[in-house]
This record gives structure tokens, C-alpha cells and sequence, in this order.
């Protein structure tokens, strides 16, 4: 079901109803937005709300780096 109800002349929000923190980054997992951000996203002003936007792409490998998985954890308890 599509949100049209809810569809406003306006930069709307990129999340994507996957709302998780990663724990290190402290970024949502979904929208790639800091707690910050989702918290004042509804009292921005359109311009922080693209500048905003503009950044999210730069965020974007800051989840997907690799930590080494089991092989790091193997290497940590020797």
C-alpha cells in the first residue's frame, strides 16, 4: 500500500520503514540517517533536509565494511 495519503509539496523522508541503529555508526540500517536527524527531520528546513539527502550516499559504505567476520574473531581469541 502506497503512503499517497500522506504525500506532501515537500523534501520527504528517505526512510524506507526499516528502522534499526547500527551500533558503531549510530546510523538507521534503512535510511542511513543519524537519530539526530530522524528526530528533527519534521522541523528542518527544505534546504537541511536536502543538504541531508545529499549526504546519505557518502554513508552508505560505512555499513557495508567488513570487520573480518569469523576469521577475525578466531584470530582475536589466540
Amino acid at each position: 500500500m502506497k503512503d499517497d495519503i500522506w504525500s506532501r509539496n515537500e523534501v520527504q523522508s528517505p526512510c524506507i520503514k526499516v528502522c534499526v541503529i547500527h551500533p558503531q555508526e549510530r546510523l538507521c540500517t534503512g535510511c542511513l540517517r543519524t537519530t539526530r536527524e530522524i528526530s528533527m527531520w519534521s522541523s528542518m528546513s527544505q534546504d537541511e533536509r536536502r543538504e541531508v539527502l545529499e549526504d546519505l550516499s557518502d554513508r552508505a559504505g560505512r555499513l557495508r565494511k567488513r570487520r573480518g567476520g569469523r576469521a577475525a574473531r578466531a584470530k582475536s581469541r589466540d
